[in-house]
C-alpha cells in the first residue's frame, strides 16, 4: 500500500506520541497529536470508564478536526483502593496533580501495606473514530504487577516508577521502551487495535 492514513492522537502528550509512533512505524499510518491542529478542543473526560472516555476523546475531536482521531484513555488501578485512581489517574492529587504528586499520594495510601496487598494494573482503552465521530475500532488491554513503597527508574511517565512487574524484578521506569514496548497495557491494545486496523486499512486509505 503506497497510501498513508493520517491519525490524530486525541492527546498533547508528547511521550504518548512518541510510544505510539514507535508501535505504529512498520504501518503505513501517519501519526500527528492535538499540538499539530490550531482548532482542536479540549474535550472533558466525563465518563465513568476507560472505554467512554476514549470514545469521548477520539469523536468529539474527530467531528471537530473532520478526520480520523485515536483517542486513548489509560490509567492505574489498585485492589487495595477499590480501583482507584482508575480514570482519575492523571489527577489523582487534585487539579494541579503532577506525576511526582500522583506518586507520592499513593505511596501515603499504602503505606504499611504489605506486597500481597499492592496488587495493581494498568488498563488502556484505544477507540478511533471517524471523521463524523462514529467509532470504527476499539480495543482495550491490561497489565498487572504491584506498587512499590518507593520509586526506581528514571524512564517513563506516571506512575511508571511505582510499578514492578514481579516476573522481571523491574518497574516500568527500569525497563526502558524496548521492554515496555512489549508489556505494557499500551502496547497490548495496540497489538489488538492493529489487528482490527489492518484489516480495515484498505478501506480508510483506498
Amino acid at each position: 500500500m503506497s497510501k498513508t492514513l493520517t491519525l490524530v492522537l486525541g492527546t498533547h502528550n508528547r511521550k504518548k506520541r512518541l510510544e505510539l509512533a514507535q508501535l505504529l512505524a512498520p504501518y503505513p499510518v501517519e501519526l500527528k497529536t492535538l499540538e499539530d491542529f490550531t482548532d482542536s478542543i479540549d474535550v472533558e473526560e466525563t465518563g465513568d470508564t476507560f472505554a467512554e472516555n476514549a470514545i469521548l476523546k477520539a469523536s468529539e475531536q474527530a467531528i471537530q478536526l473532520k478526520r480520523w482521531v485515536l483517542g486513548e484513555d489509560s490509567g492505574l488501578s489498585v485492589a487495595a483502593l477499590d480501583g482507584a485512581p482508575g480514570v482519575y489517574s492523571a489527577r489523582f492529587s487534585g487539579a494541579n496533580a503532577t506525576d511526582t504528586s500522583n506518586n507520592e499520594l499513593l505511596i501515603e495510601k499504602l503505606h504499611g501495606k504489605p506486597v500481597v496487598e499492592r496488587n495493581a494494573w494498568y488498563t488502556c482503552n484505544m477507540a478511533l473514530s471517524d471523521p463524523n465521530g462514529s467509532v470504527a475500532i476499539q480495543t482495550e488491554a491490561y497489565c498487572h504487577g504491584r506498587i512499590l513503597s518507593e520509586p526506581r527508574g528514571t524512564a517513563g511517565f506516571g506512575y511508571d516508577p511505582l510499578f514492578e512487574i514481579p516476573e522481571y524484578h523491574q518497574t516500568f521506569a527500569e525497563m526502558g521502551n524496548t521492554v515496555k514496548s512489549i508489556l505494557s497495557h499500551r502496547a497490548r491494545a495496540h497489538r489488538l487495535f492493529m489487528r482490527k486496523l489492518i484489516h480495515l486499512l484498505p478501506n480508510f486509505i483506498g
